[in-house]
């Protein structure tokens, strides 16, 4: 019988740290159990990763309790969260923490308790929209990209897919085929999607296709639903797992096929410690299981088509829409123009208005897109000029209308907008900027008659909102659905047939390497929300830089020339995918004492870097240089191997996140 346990914790420590297993706890832990430990002078939550025969230490500390008589975790995910603290800078403890549920870490009897709490509150549906449960009959290009993925699976060989097809090309379709396919064979599966409550449809076709053998897995999900979803899939009730990205931790057996769908998103970037992106995380977890993975995108990350390219990926494309429907027709309106003709800075082109007017006449839906939520942007005083900013952020507060007042959108700072200048006295003061409120205004003063509703952070925040306005739109009460980011994919409605993009410039504008990329993708998604049924459909992008390549490629749904472009870019100035980054945010209270500190680990970097492979850019202030009063600098490492980045990483920084009050924050291939 064990005598000793090796525990790793949720700390910026390495460890392991050996215990003793009390007389009473042997036999019930093992490894990948989830138990409770003593360290310093605190209780914490730590996992058993091995059983040390014994111990060169006197006065070993006991093992405290088993949270969990069931391993939390098993052999596959300890390999892959190991992998994790690795790559993504991380001790083990806290790459396991990421894998399993905070609820799982509270103990059955607080468990229990926190059940009763919680067992009234009803999960929101994602069934509201039909999904289809029928195996439809794949097309030429399906079949080819299925008989590949099927077998792959069959032979049990680890491959990476990259499933390029445009917005309405049947992706989803493939996805389920394949899922079917790997449960015949005795494989289980997971599908990532990047946010739950914005593919609702989606998930209603997973659900509806496979019943009860799916499990969905997500932030949203109250305490015993998740222990009951966590349960199902360790029991083997489920082999079909549907979740954001901490789903790809599911303690499923025999895998056999993971999908990342719309694998380009940000969203499946983790922003706290361990910083890793589920899409490499996903490919890594299928090579451990010989499983196959599936990327699908109509707008493919540069990195995976690139690897696609090289053929370290499997390119797939499907170039066509389901049964021949036409891509929509795109019409870029330059808003210099519309300048020139207007008193004042237009809202909405002629051309908008107008198509608006038209489709509204023939009983059809509109979509319009700006992703920028409030209703100004900011304040500024029209006399000398000062901004209204926040007082712990260095970002402007942006104006929302329904509430009456200013907000910042990081910390939550809120004031009552002025009638005089704060700096001058003067009553000059002008509301600049415009967000989905303004739009929602605009469009309700335009159209009367219309009915419209609008879907952004600030009016879908309560539980079941979301779902509320899309059933809505969906049984047609809804005339125009305004919104941001959350509106631009997953969704799909016959009888939308005009998308509006409001402004096409919003991203182009940020201090960002991906600008153009995230601009083209946005707009390709937002786009292929049109005409997808077999009224036809139209976009119209406003833009004040309509001649920007991503704004053209998107325009004539063209990834390849956009793609083309952009690397010989990122080729020539040694941007990712051709070498990897990592991001070192320092923060403090004192802007002089943060910069000298970010200075002096730069001088650091470059001794330990006596082969000269980290290429080292700043320190730069942060493109928001304070947040929530914590003055931020960034310092950037460049090489062409994340090992060789994190290698040097642990040599200057050890495992320190906090030195002389200074903290640091590390992401490495930042998204």
């Amino acid at each position: 019988m064990a005598k000793f346990i090796d525990v790793v914790i949720n700390r910026p420590i390495e460890g392991p740290f050996t215990y003793n297993i009390p007389k009473e706890l042997e036999g019930s832990v093992e490894i990948g159990s989830c138990v409770e430990v003593s360290f310093g002078n605190k209780v914490v939550v730590g996992y058993v990763i091995g059983f040390p025969s014994d111990c060169e230490f006197k006065n070993v500390k006991p093992l405290l309790r088993v949270l969990d008589k069931k391993a939390a975790i098993n052999d596959e995910i300890l390999k892959l969260t190991k992998w994790i603290a690795d790559y993504y800078y991380s001790t083990w403890g806290e790459a396991i923490s990421a894998a399993v549920p905070s609820v799982l870490k509270r103990g059955p009897k607080k468990r229990r308790t926190k059940e009763l709490k919680t067992q009234k509150i009803k999960e929101p549906e994602v069934e509201y929209l039909d999904g289809s449960g029928k195996h439809l009959p794949p097309n030429h290009e399906q079949k080819q990209a299925l008989a590949s993925i099927k077998k792959c699976i069959d032979d049990k060989i680890h491959k990476v897919f990259l499933l390029h097809g445009v917005t309405g090309s049947g992706k989803t379709e493939v996805y389920l085929q394949s899922i079917s396919h790997a449960l015949d064979s005795g494989y289980s599966s997971i599908i990532l999607v990047p946010e739950i409550s914005l593919t609702p449809q989606t998930v209603a076709r997973f659900k509806a296709r496979f019943g009860e053998r799916i499990a969905i897995l997500h932030s949203q999900l109250v305490g015993s639903k998740r222990i009951y979803e966590w349960e199902r899939i360790i029991s083997g009730q489920a082999q079909i797992v549907v979740g954001a990205r901490s789903a790809i931790f599911a303690p499923l057996k025999n895998l056999g096929l993971v999908v990342v769908d719309e694998e380009h998103e940000n969203t499946y970037k983790q922003e706290d410690v361990p910083r890793y992106h589920a899409r490499e995380v996903a490919i890594k977890r299928a090579e451990i299981s010989n499983a196959v993975v599936i990327l699908g995108s109509a707008t493919p990350s540069l990195e995976s088509f690139y690897l696609a390219e090289k053929k370290s990926y499997t390119l797939v494309e499907l170039p066509e829409r389901i049964d021949s429907r036409l891509l929509p027709e795109v019409e870029i309106v330059d808003m210099r123009e519309e300048l020139t003709r207007s008193k004042k800075i237009p809202l909405l082109s002629q051309s908008l208005k107008e198509w608006i007017k038209k489709d509204l006449a023939e009983d059809k839906q509109i979509i319009l897109f700006l992703n920028r939520r409030g209703f100004s942007t900011f304040i500024s005083c029209r006399k000398c000029g000062y901004v209204l900013r926040c007082k712990r952020c260095d970002v402007s507060l942006t104006y929302h209308f329904h509430a009456k007042k200013l907000i910042c959108h990081h910390c939550r700072f809120t004031m009552d907008p002025p009638t005089v200048c704060p700096e001058c006295n003067s009553s000059y003061v002008k509301y600049w900027g415009i967000g989905t409120e303004r739009v929602e205004s605009e469009i309700t003063r335009l159209f009367p008659g219309a009915a419209i509703s609008r879907m952004d952070t600030d009016s879908t925040h309560k539980r079941g909102t979301h779902e509320k306005v899309l059933s809505k739109f969906k049984e047609g009460k809804i005339d125009i659905l305004i919104g941001t980011q959350m509106i631009a994919k997953g969704l799909d409605f016959p009888k939308v047939t005009l998308v509006g993009v409001i402004s096409a410039d919003t991203a182009l504008n940020l201090p960002d390497f991906r600008s153009g990329e995230r601009t083209f993708n946005l707009l390709t998604q937002v786009a292929g929300r049109a005409g997808r049924g077999d009224l036809g459909g139209r976009v119209i992008i406003q833009s004040y830089t309509p001649a920007h390549y991503a704004i053209q490629a998107a325009k004539n749904h063209d990834y390849h020339s956009f793609y083309s472009k952009e690397i010989s870019y990122r080729e020539d100035l040694g941007l990712p995918p051709f070498r990897h980054m990592a991001c070192l945010t320092f923060r403090g209270r004192k802007d002089e004492k943060v910069f000298k500190f970010s200075e002096s680990c730069k001088d650091r970097f470059k001794k330990k870097d006596k082969d000269k492979k980290i290429e080292i850019l700043g320190p730069a202030p942060a493109p928001v240089s304070k947040m929530r009063g914590m003055y931020r600098w960034n310092l950037f490492l460049k090489a062409e191997k994340t090992e060789d980045i994190a290698f040097l990483l642990r040599e200057v920084l050890g495992n320190r996140r906090k030195e002389k009050g200074i903290l640091v924050a590390v992401d490495i291939d930042p998204f």
